[in-house]
């Protein structure tokens, strides 16, 4: 039988009052990345966020503090209000970093979606103008690339431009019908006027005023027209304004989510039916440098090629700089894009769609591609395989679907009729035409000798494994498949906190030390020099003095 006299157990105070109540930041980890949070946080300029309370009612949360809790959550991958709300009052780091404050998840929400809203991407380009001073990026390259993210409104509630476009020709002409046949009573002389003319165009506004002129003279007409009328009004007139507003709305898409209206469907590659159906998505471009991303962009379209300059402008705009070079897939490479890169004298490393298709054997052994036609330079000319000329017809105008305008030269040959190898030349029902466009061929060589350098290969073996990890980070380690707040707005904010938790992260990863000292963190301190007019950012790494050191910082 064992003895139980000499057993012992440590006192249990939770029950007791203490003289001394503990400090929590001794309970924290000099290493703890909870601690890196709350120094960037209060490096960053948040004046026009402090700007947006008005003042007098009870008092509020300091917004440094809501976007400390911010931050810390979604570095931790914790996205819900609710789920915060507790982690405030159950664990310590989130204690610390709020100093014990406990807001609401209604407080959180409200902070989240409408003092961050337009005020996101300034706290994001803040947090990446630290790393840019502790050297993390330079912000000289980009690697650029686009995923789509599905939206969180409903996957069946959509609205197609065609179907709309096709519905509202109908309703018009049977309008102009039942116009035309009321006032044809009315008016014999004006309706044989009228009765050569194509029908009338007409909008909410003009049946609007239509049906008012004949209400005013309701007297005059039979009761199966005033019923017309009162079918026009009660009807027609809704459905139109219906679908004019559905038109305002899809601008120059082909579809909108009803319950989202700045959603798009596109065809994802994460499909939950597995059967490429299309759903309402939102297309991100991110920017990043060393894994890192040091920009981020929306876009309601679902092709890359559109969203590459207006990602560039919001970048200049954030940093009042561009990057020398830029590096992107072929989804980019676009005379547009091209030339927009010329003129501003930046570096791009972005295929075109048949880069590597130049390089197979089909491509370089088939003469009858227009490439691989001679071209006679003196006398504007090519020559087919069979030897005939195809001369020069005139220049053409063409405008993409994005409206950018080209020139296209044009050569045609005289008599391919009996010709043996017409069936492997063209299929064309005349003569073989072709289209040249020689400022995009120039273009397409000089990106073509880019790629092929030796830093045009580096950086193609980089584009991989730069956005592409970063999106698959963010996708799969961290589920973010799908958004949950509707309209642009508010994605822009979820997607900027996704942004800012991801480079909190990688900081945490790269400023933690394995050698040789795993304890040692290094963190941010301001060095006030008198001789200098401003900040100097400087890394200093410290080891159990780190509570020390952020007290004196």
């Amino acid at each position: 039988m064992t003895n139980r006299s000499n057993v012992r157990f440590k006192a249990v105070t939770s029950q007791q009052s203490v003289l001394f109540p503990s400090n929590l930041s001794d309970k924290i980890a000099a290493n703890h990345p909870v601690r890196l949070v709350n120094q960037i946080v209060d490096q960053l300029d948040i004046d026009d966020i402090l700007s947006t309370y008005k003042g007098g009612g009870t008092s509020s949360y300091h917004p440094r503090i809501m976007i400390k809790i911010l931050f810390y959550s979604y570095l931790n991958n914790v996205y819900s209000c609710r789920k915060i709300e507790r982690q405030l009052q159950e664990n310590i780091h989130y204690m610390w970093l709020s100093g014990q404050a406990t807001p609401n998840f209604r407080t959180i929400n409200n902070f989240r979606s409408q003092k961050l809203k337009s005020k996101i991407q300034q706290l994001f380009a803040g947090m990446v103008r630290l790393m840019n001073e502790m050297g993390f990026v330079s912000l000289d390259v980009q690697y650029i690339d686009g995923t789509k993210i599905e939206a969180a409104s409903n996957r069946y509630s959509f609205v197609w431009r065609g179907s709309v476009e096709k519905y509202k020709a109908k309703l018009e002409t049977k309008i102009n019908s039942v116009l035309k046949s009321i006032e044809s009573v009315m008016n014999d002389e004006q309706s044989q006027a009228e009765d050569d003319h194509l029908p009338e165009a007409i909008d909410s506004k003009l049946l609007e005023e239509k049906i008012r002129l004949l209400n005013a003279n309701r007297l005059e007409l039979t009761r199966k027209q005033q019923k017309q009328i009162k079918n026009l009004e009660q009807d027609a007139l809704p459905r139109m304004k219906k679908y004019e507003q559905q038109l305002d709305i899809l601008g120059e898409r082909n579809s909108f989510s009803k319950t989202d209206t700045d959603a798009t469907f596109m065809r994802m590659k994460e499909d939950h039916m597995k059967n490429g159906q299309l759903k309402p998505a939102c297309n991100v471009q991110i920017s990043t440098e060393n894994q890192f991303i040091t920009g981020f962009s929306l876009h309601r379209r679902a092709g890359d090629t559109a969203t590459l300059i207006p990602h560039m402008e919001q970048f200049q705009k954030l940093y009042g700089k561009q990057s020398s070079t830029i590096v992107a897939d072929s989804g980019y490479g676009s005379e547009q894009n091209y030339q927009h890169l010329e003129d501003q004298n930046i570096d791009a490393f972005i295929k075109y769609n048949y880069f590597h298709a130049q390089q197979k054997h089909n491509y370089k052994n088939n003469p009858f591609l227009p490439a691989h036609l001679f071209y006679n330079s003196e006398k504007d000319f090519y020559v087919c395989p069979m030897g005939q000329h195809l001369t020069f017809q005139g220049e053409g105008r063409r405008k993409t679907e994005l409206g950018f305008m080209y020139r296209v030269s044009i050569y045609q040959a005289h008599n391919c009729k009996g010709c043996p190898l017409r069936g492997k030349c063209h299929k064309a029902k005349g003569e073989r035409t072709i289209e040249v466009n020689y400022n995009l061929n120039r273009l397409r060589q000089i990106a073509r000798d880019k790629l092929t350098s030796e830093s045009g290969i580096y950086h193609r073996s980089m584009r991989p494994i730069e956005p592409e990890a970063v999106f698959g980070q963010l996708k799969w380690n961290n589920k973010f498949n799908r958004f949950s707040f509707r309209g642009l707005p508010k994605v822009e904010i979820e997607m900027g906190l996704m942004a800012i938790g991801h480079n909190l992260r990688k900081l945490v990863a790269r400023i933690l030390v394995s050698k040789p000292n795993k304890s040692a963190f290094y963190v941010l301190v301001f060095e006030f020099e008198p001789q200098i007019d401003g900040r100097k950012l400087l890394l200093q790494p410290t080891g159990n003095n780190f509570g020390n050191l952020m007290t004196a910082a």
